[in-house]
């Protein structure tokens, strides 16, 4: 895995997660909670936009702060990620272009 097949996974995953917890098929905490506040139609498409942005935000803004160009709670500095056979995934710089592209097309 490289620092675009790692930012990849992520966007993956927060379209998964959006699509759990606006879709109302799967019970999650949060599409419980979305369920009670008993939307209309284009207040759960707004929801879904909220939620996607929300998403979009945290994991890009996590995915730039183990790469050493944003803060994580206040601190910053640069990771460098390895995979479980200890290949270098990502050194600093090379995370922040690659999520950029995934979670901005």
């Amino acid at each position: 895995m490289n620092a675009n097949d790692f930012a990849k996974c992520w966007k993956q995953e927060r379209d998964y997660l959006l699509e759990l917890y606006s879709s109302g098929q799967e019970e999650t905490a949060v599409s419980a909670l979305i369920d009670k506040m008993a939307l209309s139609t284009d207040q759960k498409e707004q929801m879904k936009q909220v939620l996607g942005q929300v998403l979009t935000d945290t994991f890009y803004t996590l995915l730039l702060g183990l790469d050493g160009s944003a803060s994580i709670g206040g601190v910053q500095e640069s990771f460098k990620i390895y995979d479980e056979e200890e290949n270098l995934i990502s050194d600093c710089g090379e995370l922040e272009t690659k999520a950029w592209e995934h979670f901005h097309e």
